[in-house]
């Protein structure tokens, strides 16, 4: 652990991840069980990517997901209810069942949504960062993105005015090493897909073990750390990988044989139990954060199961335009 973390940080960052990862087995389980229609795309190995980024950030800094975004929005807020819920077309759903498993937005907490159209959202990142900058506050924007899209164009377009600009955005890249269903090194000219690209934009670029919750806090605070003192933006490339497949309908069957066993080894859960057993933090500790977190989830799928269907009038609010096309006459 570096000097600022304490064991009692470190045990809830852990703590936080085990909620996400009960989360997303819960969502697992539901759309198995036929509760949760169309698809969903699980990051259960991505949590410390999430729960570190948000450690080192402010209330009030800005996130903008992919629609592999769960573990994104319960880092900056929203619970494990909420997004049980959206994802099973609940009225108490974090936005009224409009957004299901892609589209998991919570603005008030700064959660700017989860986005379907790969590297869509990185321009919009970019915005919001100038938007700050208009407003002369000291927000932080950052893009949450796979390495596939480092191949998209937006990915080199936010980079480029996000240069020229000096603007306060930080592009996260969770490179699991896989873009959808093809390895991204086999289609990708450099080894590191995003932080290899930053320097041609003249932004600094940190390759981080995304495995390692404090690794990628510490990563992140240096980075919003520059960013706040007018520095500019930062590519940070988090190395990590998924372990269920793109989606549900992916079994996974393309990764070669004992790649999935090697990566479970450095399970995000598992590094931040093993700092915290060397920081002194005992095994009951341990498992009574992961009981917790297991409970809150429990009760979380109950009230989610209770709750009644959403209202389809909900889908006419909340737009552009209340009523639908009738703005077109």
């Amino acid at each position: 652990m570096t000097e600022t973390t304490t064991a009692t940080d470190l045990l809830a960052l852990h703590e936080t991840m085990a909620v996400i990862r009960r989360t997303e087995k819960a969502a697992h389980d539901l759309f198995l069980s036929g509760l949760v229609k169309g698809t969903t795309h699980l990051a259960a190995g991505h949590e410390a990517v999430a729960v570190g980024t948000r450690a080192a950030l402010k209330d009030g800094d800005y996130a903008f997901a992919t629609y592999r975004g769960h573990h994104h929005a319960i880092a900056w807020g929203a619970t494990p209810e909420e997004c049980l819920a959206e994802l099973m077309q609940r009225s108490t759903g974090l936005n009224k069942a409009k957004g299901g498993s892609m589209h998991l937005t919570k603005a008030e907490a700064g959660m700017l949504g989860s986005y379907a159209i790969v590297g869509a959202h990185l321009p919009m990142a970019v915005g919001a960062a100038w938007s700050a900058r208009l407003r002369k506050t000291d927000q932080v924007a950052v893009a949450f993105f796979g390495d596939g899209a480092t191949n998209i164009g937006a990915f080199h377009e936010a980079l480029n005015l996000a240069s020229v600009w000096k603007l306060p955005v930080l592009f996260v890249c969770e490179n699991n090493f896989y873009m959808e269903y093809t390895p991204i090194g086999s289609v990708t000219g450099v080894g590191n897909p995003a932080a290899d690209r930053a320097p041609s934009y003249g932004i600094p670029a940190e390759v981080v073990d995304g495995n390692d919750v404090v690794a990628v806090r510490d990563a992140v605070a240096r980075a919003a750390g520059r960013a706040r003192a007018g520095d500019g933006p930062t590519v940070l490339e988090a190395q990590t990988y998924r372990h269920y497949g793109h989606s549900r309908t992916d079994p996974a069957k393309y990764r070669p044989d004992g790649e999935l066993e090697r990566w479970m080894e450095r399970d995000p859960l598992t590094v931040s139990a093993g700092r915290l057993r060397e920081s002194g933090t005992s095994d009951d500790d341990i498992k009574a954060a992961e009981d917790r977190a297991a409970a809150v989830v429990e009760q979380a799928v109950a009230a989610a199961k209770a709750a009644p269907q959403a209202d389809l009038g909900e889908a006419f609010t909340d737009v552009w335009a209340d009523g639908g096309a009738a703005w077109r006459t």
